[in-house]
């Protein structure tokens, strides 16, 4: 055989292997990280109806000084039942012009004791119990976890959101060295502009060193009865009913 040939033909083994050796894994599966940014919390609180959008504004500041700045808005209502109509969408680039899509639509029905929860993009429900106060207990201030976290609460006086008288509170959380694995202390604060009559924040802005700064609020608020087409699976969407699948697992 020529030594062109044999060239030739060592050119393609080895291709051959290098094509084989790529197909075969070179690492694990991995389940990354995934942080989700809760929004306005909502109460299932009758008599008290109002539609509107969180729109929420993450900040983050990486190591190398690098700003990561991302926005999203859902949109969330609660009629005069007390139900609760709130969405889960994506974060989109901050001023990129880019709209949040939906992920997952939740339907709170305080009546039926219901929690639907319709993934969009599998346009399926699974329907579990729902069951949630209707108002909420503040931790008193003072030291917390035997002394090793400590709340500071003071107020801001009053102001008015879209119309809405509001009272705002601003919380302090002082963790101790070595707490949560932190070589130093650290301390983060929430500051809440809250409505007495909607009983409602309407606005909400948390600044944690770990996860940044989420400034939230409840902008293009209604008090109107919202349509009750909200508080219904959407069209297509394929239901399963979990309540009785959840109580035998238990």
């Amino acid at each position: 055989m020529k030594l062109s040939a044999l060239l030739a033909v060592s050119l393609l083994l080895s291709c051959a292997v290098a094509a084989q050796e790529s197909e075969e894994p070179s690492r694990g599966p991995d389940g990354g990280t995934e942080i989700h940014v809760t929004g306005i919390k909502i109460l299932p609180v009758a008599g008290k109806p109002f539609s509107g959008t969180d729109s929420v504004e993450w900040t983050r500041t990486l190591e190398d000084g690098t700003v990561v700045a991302t926005h999203l808005d859902a949109k969330l209502a609660r009629d005069s039942q007390g139900r609760i109509y709130r969405e889960r969408v994506s974060f989109v680039p901050a001023n990129s012009g880019q709209r949040s899509k939906p992920r997952v639509i939740f339907l709170l029905d305080p009546v039926t004791h219901t929690r639907t929860a319709c993934r969009v993009a599998a346009r399926r429900c699974e329907i579990t119990d729902y069951y949630a106060p209707t108002s909420i207990k503040l931790t008193p201030p003072g030291p917390l976890d035997k002394g090793t976290r400590y709340l500071t609460r003071e107020s801001l006086g009053s102001d008015v959101i879209d119309g809405v008288n509001v009272v705002g509170t601003r919380e302090t959380i002082s963790i101790n060295a070595g707490v949560i694995g932190n070589s130093q202390p650290l301390v983060s604060t929430r500051e809440f502009w809250y409505s007495p009559d909607l009983q409602v924040n309407l606005s909400v802005t948390r600044k944690d060193p770990r996860e940044g700064t989420q400034t939230i609020h409840v902008v293009d608020l209604s008090r109107s009865e919202p349509d009750p087409a909200m508080f219904q699976v959407p069209t297509g969407f394929v239901v399963k009913d979990r309540r009785g699948a959840t109580k035998a697992e238990n």
